[in-house]
């Protein structure tokens, strides 16, 4: 597809928009009462009622008997959507997307009875050719009206489809209607010798497509961010970045890069101005990290009204000796020693040779009064904080552990060359009671002291409690591996919680720098003392006013320890490791606020979790961090930011206050209007963050980006960006769920969708038949996507889904990047044996549909967390035999984790895809084999997004059915 994705052009008035084939109404939502799907956080108990094996591809079933209604979405098994076999490719659209609805002749009117399908052909737009004629061809073709350019081709021969796929009838156990069509109120009509065709699946805007044709058409060329208001690629491209003068889109990106000049404007569209920013995320081997700019005593130059930092977009006056600020206009004084001459255009003539006046990112060294008292920091500390009570005794996780940190103290995260950490560490262990140890270096072995009273909690030593690893290194291996042997006996079940993280932050008060706590946790703390819990799980209050108690904190002891701990600059990581419900709604408050994260392994063994838990564990450790950060974004004249979203505190209206910040955590903020703004100047962003490096140095990093001001809604429209339009939107529905009842959201979600593109309709697109669903090119996706957040386990649980793991996801999603979201709201869908066997790329993704499935091919899916194989009851013996080691497919252990180590193409190459994307993903995605027609293959399914979810989540299908009548509805 030829589409120039920064600016697709919009056809002249009165001209054919593209047209999406066969669109057709039909029901919203799942019936009452359907089985609730297994998820992935929670083990699958028993058959689904009912379960029906799909038929194999290219065989067809027989038609409805002639009683049957027509079904506007045929069901197969599981109640997934049966749309038949698909053609290759999607359709091509232009910049509008168009799907059309008419009625049959002689039928009832909109939304009181299924709609035949009105096929229309795209009529090809193609960016920099002539716009097509207005002259539409009409046809008539078994009994349907095909309005286009062309008429679709027929479908191949020999197969038994109609146009768009094979038949799907009555299934064997049933009565017809068969589960989960559209009944209509099946009242008894007429025989009718044929249902209406069936929407063809390729027919509606396909991510699979959209990404792809990103990549082909953006992937080769770096992106230059000289511009101002440039949309970059798609999240799922791969592309250099160039720093000319903007933050790059790993920093910051933007639900729109054209912001409407007026806040009537932004009200009509109803499209959030929000940026999701990532201030100190990873770059890519070939790009530099941010310069280093020291200014020495006098520190970096600001402005003096608005305090923003001097910036590529500030405006030099005055032959040099004044600048005007470009976000509050102010008139500033150079320093005599930041003095430079301007050149003819006006700018400097050491622009080019100094970051802060040329590129988009930067860092400053901070002077001391960016410091705390007016004092440098000390280098940061980190505390491993064990639980010893008996669960974690006996599933050997403490064992384990241990033997772990042994090696892993030598991977401290350091300052750019440095030999070693400067990072200092500490081990306290605890169950009902608290150990502290002193690992100083002039010890021959360690020393335990034991604090009872852990109501009021101390920290009974300073000297030896935090040391340097290399000074103390035999002491610490001696402790390592005396801690399992001295509580191997324990019976001590109950646990304390609040006291621990109490402790470790009275410690890095003691010890006066910031610092991270790792703690390691088994159960629900319900020994007496503060911060003690009780179990509260209610699944009855699911759907009811009272569910949003469910994602809040039962105590409010946990939010006033975070406000202590953010002060400390006390970062908490938490892992947890339930056998049961352990309200990981008020466990993860205290990690929530100050930075930190949260992960969590159910029903914790060591041969099955081993390699997850410790490959997590290394990475957290390891990776860059900033502490005891402060982070604030101003704006040009005319917006504000209003709102933020992530793991992190506030205690006023402006400062984001972070204890920890690493390079995965990202802050999303939500902009408003307080004043018109201009087109010629346009909108200015500028987040800075100030922080404590590894190495215990003061630095502020500057992120700047420059966006367009638009009096079109057409501009707005072309400029948006899609994911993270869904990012933001999810992050604010997550939000919601602690306030608000999960409907109430869901329809809030659904009702801004609506109003969105009701509003490109009215305002942007060429007039049409109220029977044709127009999307914006830059946001066909947005209902595929929109569906799969409203399905998702916080909005919609199935079953299986537990409190605690819907609370975890919650939480995880509210700091999750761009990236992030999307594959984990439609996660991707792999064919392994489709490309050559000696291929080295990655296989080109299908969509998340049970219909792409073929049953003698093997596919991966991943999602960020969750990564399965699901083998096909038909695949080759000798593809078995080269992936598993085995004969036949029914030798394949379904469960299987890790896939033997075999010498041949195949398993290197599954291998070596596996690893690929696993090192892609910020978390460990544990392998899960799943064999077609097993019990397993259920909780597979539930990631297979574009289908009906066992939970009652709407296909992709009848999503935009619902979406196209909440657009009508609010139209007219």
């Amino acid at each position: 597809m030829n589409v120039n994705q920064s600016a697709p052009p919009v056809p002249p008035f009165g001209q054919p928009q593209p047209v999406y084939p066969g669109y057709h109404q039909s029901s919203y939502g799942g019936q009452q009462g359907s089985p609730a799907a297994p998820t992935p956080y929670g083990a699958y108990n028993g058959p689904v009622p009912g379960y029906q094996q799909a038929p194999p591809p290219g065989v067809s079933r027989a038609p409805p008997s002639s009683g049957a209604p027509p079904a506007s979405t045929a069901q197969g098994p599981c109640g997934q959507n049966a749309y038949g076999q698909f053609g290759q490719g999607d359709v091509q659209n232009g910049p509008n997307s168009t799907v059309q609805m008419q009625r049959l002749p002689g039928s009832q009117p909109f939304g009181s009875a299924p709609l035949a399908p009105v096929v229309s052909q795209p009529a090809v737009l193609q960016p920099y050719g002539p716009p097509p004629t207005s002259a539409q061809v009409t046809a008539q073709l078994a009994g349907m009206q095909i309005s286009g350019a062309v008429a679709p081709a027929p479908p191949p021969s020999g197969l038994g489809y109609g146009s768009f796929g094979p038949s799907r009838g009555p299934q064997p156990n049933y009565g017809s209607p068969y589960p989960g069509a559209a009944t209509f109120g099946s009242q008894p009509g007429p025989p009718q010798p044929l249902p209406p065709k069936r929407l063809d699946p390729d027919a509606i805007p396909s991510p699979i497509q959209v990404i792809e044709d990103d990549r082909n058409n953006r992937g080769s060329e770096p992106f230059v961010t000289g511009a101002r208001g440039q949309v970059p690629p798609l999240v799922t491209t791969n592309f250099l970045v160039k720093d000319q003068g903007n933050a790059s889109p790993r920093y910051i990106r933007c639900t729109s890069y054209n912001i409407p000049c007026t806040s009537d404007m932004a009200k009509q569209a109803q499209v959030p101005l929000a940026a999701v920013i990532k201030p100190l995320a990873r770059l890519p081997p070939e790009e530099a990290s941010p310069y280093v700019v020291d200014h020495g005593e006098s520190g970096p130059l600001r402005c003096n009204r608005c305090k923003a930092y001097m910036c590529p977009f500030m405006q030099f006056i005055e032959g040099g000796r004044r600048f005007q600020c470009c976000f509050c206009s102010c008139i500033n004084d150079v320093p005599p020693q930041y003095f430079q001459h301007l050149d003819h255009t006006g700018k400097r003539v050491d622009a080019y040779d100094r970051p802060e006046l040329s590129l988009g990112s930067y860092e400053f060294l901070a002077t001391v009064d960016y410091c705390k008292n007016n004092k440098f920091p000390s280098p940061p500390a980190f505390i491993f904080m064990i639980d010893v009570s008996y669960n974690a005794i006996r599933s050997g996780l403490v064992r384990l552990l241990c033997e772990e940190l042994k090696s892993l103290l030598d991977f401290l995260p350091r300052e750019g060359g440095a030999e070693e950490s400067a990072i200092r560490v500490g081990f306290v262990t605890y169950n009902k009671v608290l150990h502290f140890y002193n690992v100083k270096s002039s010890l021959a072995q360690p020393q335990m002291m034991v604090v009872s009273d852990v109501g009021d909690m101390f920290v009974p030593l300073l000297d030896g409690f935090l040391v340097n690893v290399n000074e103390s290194r035999a002491v610490i291996t001696s402790l390592l591996d005396q801690i399992p042997e001295m509580f191997a006996d324990t019976r001590e079940t109950e646990t304390v919680f609040a006291p621990v993280i109490q402790a470790g932050m009275e410690a890095l008060k003691a010890a006066e720098c910031a610092g991270k706590l790792f703690l390691f946790h088994t159960s629900l703390p319900i020994a007496e003392a503060p911060g003690k819990l009780k179990n509260r799980d209610d699944r009855k209050l699911i759907n009811t006013d009272k569910e949003k108690t469910l994602f809040q904190p039962q105590t409010g002891a946990y939010q006033t320890l975070a406000k202590e701990c953010v002060a400390q600059g006390c970062c908490i990581d938490l892992f947890l490791f339930p056998n049961q419900y352990v309200d990981v709604a008020t466990l993860s408050v205290v990690p929530q606020l100050t930075g930190g994260s949260v992960y969590k392994y159910a029903c914790f063994q060591v041969e099955n979790d081993q390699e997850r838990f410790l490959s997590d564990l290394r990475r957290d450790v390891q990776k860059v961090i900033g502490f005891d950060a402060v982070m604030r974004v101003r704006t040009s004249t005319g917006i504000r930011a209003v709102d933020f979203f992530g793991a992190f505190y506030m205690s006023n209206t402006t400062d984001v206050e972070l204890a920890g910040l690493d390079g995965d955590k990202t802050v999303t903020v939500e902009f408003k209007h307080d004043d018109r703004l201009n087109e010629e100047s346009g909108a200015l962003l500028q987040c800075a963050l100030l922080y404590t490096s590894c190495a215990g140095q003061r630095r502020l990093r500057i992120h700047n980006l420059a966006l367009n001001c638009c009096t079109q809604l057409a501009d707005l429209y072309r400029n948006c960006e899609t994911d993270t339009l869904i990012n933001y939107m999810a992050k604010f529905a997550y939000r919601g769920v602690l306030n608000s009842p999960v409907k109430t959201v869901r329809d809030a979600l659904i009702t801004q969708c609506a109003q969105i593109l009701a509003c490109y309709r009215k305002n942007c697109a060429s007039p049409s038949s109220a029977g044709q669903l127009i999307l914006p090119e830059c946001m066909k996706l947005l209902p595929v996507y929109l569906n799969c957040v409203l399905k998702s386990d916080v909005l919609q649980p199935g079953a299986e889904v537990t409190t605690d793991d819907r609370t975890y996801v919650r939480q995880l999603v509210i700091s999750m990047d761009v990236a992030e979201t999307n594959v984990f709201f439609y996660p991707r869908l792999l064919p392994l044996t489709k490309s050559p066997i000696e291929s080295t790329t990655e296989p080109p993704a299908v969509r998340a549909s049970e219909e792409r499935l073929s049953n003698g091919d093997i596919y991966l899916l991943e999602n960020g967390l969750n990564l399965f194989l699901w083998v096909g009851a038909s695949v080759q013996q000798g593809v078995v035999q080269s992936l598993f080691g085995v004969s036949s497919f029914s030798q394949i252990t379904s469960g299987l984790s890790v896939l033997p180590v075999l010498d041949n193409l195949l398993s290197k190459k599954v291998r070596g895809l596996i690893d690929n994307l696993r090192a892609q993903r910020s978390r460990y995605m544990k392998l899960i084999v799943v064999k077609q027609e097993d019990k397993l293959e259920m909780l597979f399914k539930h990631f297979l997004v574009e289908d009906k979810s066992l939970s009652g989540g709407a296909s992709y299908v009848d999503f935009l059915c619902h979406m196209h009548k909440e657009i009508r509805q609010l139209l007219s």
